[in-house]
C-alpha cells in the first residue's frame, strides 16, 4: 500500500487537548471484524467483550520526565533538550534532541536549573537536531535521576500545543507503569482506570505485562510513499516467560488474546515461534506493521485515534482492514470523538 492511502482531513478541533477527568469514561468505539458492525461506548463497557481466562496484554513502560529547559554558557541561550536515551549510565551519557539546534556545537556546555545545579557537555552530534551529551554531575546515580525528575517536564507531544499542567504528570502515563525508560505514553492503556482493573480481574480477565520503551519515532512522519522503504526507529522490549506462559495458555485454550496498543501489538509481534506462540524476548524491535500483514498472537487490540499517514494508523489498518478503518474513522470524525494521546479509544474485536 502507499502512504497517500491513509490520509485523510482531521478537524483540528477533534484533537484532545487535555484527558477525561475519569479515565475510564473516555468513548469507546467497537469495531467487529467480521461484520463490519461499528458500536459506540464508554470505555468502562469494554468488561462486557471478555471473559473468564481472556488476557489482555498491556505495556507497563513508564514515562520520565524528558524534556529539560536550559541556558547556554556565555551567551545564556535558551536551549530546549528532550533526552531520549540512555547511553552508557556510569558515564552520564545521553542521546538527546536540541532546540535551536544550530546554536549548540560540540564542546558547549549547557546549564539547567536556576541554581545551574546540572550541567552538560556536548560530545558528539548525531543528526541534524540530535546530540550526545555527557552530564557533569558528582552525586550518584539516584541522585542524578532525581534531579531529571525535579528539572525535567512531562513530554506531551507537541500537537496537544499547550503548556505542561501538574496533573499531565500523573495523567500522560497509565495507572501501571513500572518500567521507567519511554519519552511517550502507551496511550491506550490510559483508559483503564483501578475500579476498571479490579472489575476486570474479579470476572477472570487476567493480565499479561510486557514493557516497550516509546521513543519519539512513533511520533515521527513517513517521508516515502514506497511503505517498504520507511524504517522504523529501534526501541527497547522485554517479553518475560511469565508474560509469555499467560498469553499462551489463553491462545491454547482459544481464549481471546487482546494487545492494549499499537506498542504492545508491536512487541508480540515482535517475538513469534514457528508455531505461532509468544516467546520470551530482551532486545530491540524496530518493526514496521503495514498491510498486507497477518497477525500471529493477538485477535482482538485496544488502540486511540490516530493522526493520518502515521504508522500507528498504518497498524490499526492492517489488523481491522483498510476499507473498515476508513468507514471507522469517518464514523469518528462525524461523531466527534476525540484524537491522539488524550483522546477516546477504538477497540477492535
Amino acid at each position: 500500500m502507499k502512504l497517500s492511502e491513509f490520509d485523510f482531513e482531521l478537524p483540528e478541533e477533534l484533537i484532545a487537548k487535555h484527558p477525561m477527568e475519569n479515565r475510564d469514561e473516555s468513548r469507546l468505539m467497537v469495531v467487529n471484524r467480521e461484520t463490519g458492525e461499528i458500536k459506540h461506548e464508554q470505555f468502562k463497557d469494554i468488561i462486557n467483550y471478555f471473559d473468564e481466562g481472556d488476557v489482555m496484554v498491556r505495556n507497563n513502560t513508564k514515562v520520565f520526565p524528558a524534556r529539560l529547559y536550559g541556558n547556554k554558557e556565555k551567551t545564556g541561550a535558551k536551549i530546549e533538550v528532550f533526552l531520549l536515551r540512555e547511553l552508557n549510565r556510569e558515564s552520564l551519557l545521553w542521546d538527546v534532541l536540541v532546540d535551536p539546534a544550530r546554536k549548540i556545537r560540540i564542546g558547549n556546555k549547557l546549564y539547567f536549573g536556576e541554581d545551574e545545579s546540572l550541567v552538560a557537555e556536548v560530545i558528539d552530534n548525531t543528526t541534524s537536531r540530535g546530540r550526545t551529551l555527557r552530564f557533569l554531575f558528582e552525586g550518584s546515580y539516584d541522585e542524578f535521576k532525581d534531579k531529571i525528575e525535579e528539572l525535567g517536564e512531562t513530554p506531551l507531544p507537541k500537537y496537544i500545543d499547550r503548556e505542561v499542567e501538574p496533573d499531565d504528570a500523573e495523567r500522560y502515563q497509565t495507572i501501571f507503569a513500572k518500567e521507567e525508560g519511554a519519552v511517550a505514553a502507551p496511550t491506550a492503556g490510559m483508559h483503564f482506570s483501578k475500579q476498571l482493573l479490579k472489575r476486570l480481574e474479579l470476572k477472570g480477565i487476567d493480565f499479561a505485562e510486557i514493557t516497550l520503551h516509546v521513543g519519539l519515532g512513533t511520533f515521527r512522519e513517513v517521508e516515502v510513499e514506497d511503505l517498504t522503504k520507511h524504517k522504523m526507529d529501534s526501541e527497547q522490549a522485554f517479553i518475560t516467560a511469565k508474560a509469555a506462559d499467560k498469553v499462551n495458555k489463553a491462545k491454547r485454550n482459544k481464549k481471546r488474546v487482546c494487545a492494549v496498543g499499537t506498542t504492545s501489538m508491536r512487541t508480540i509481534e515482535t517475538s513469534v515461534s514457528t508455531d505461532g506462540m509468544l516467546k520470551p524476548y530482551e532486545g530491540w524491535t524496530n518493526k514496521f506493521i503495514f498491510p498486507p500483514y497477518d497477525f500471529s498472537i493477538a485477535d482482538s487490540m485496544i488502540t486511540n485515534f490516530h493522526t493520518p499517514s502515521s504508522t500507528l494508523l498504518m497498524m490499526v489498518s492492517a489488523f481491522l482492514g483498510h476499507e473498515l478503518m476508513l468507514k471507522a474513522y469517518k464514523e469518528a470524525i462525524k461523531e466527534k470523538y476525540r484524537f491522539f494521546s488524550y483522546g477516546d479509544a477504538m477497540l477492535i474485536i
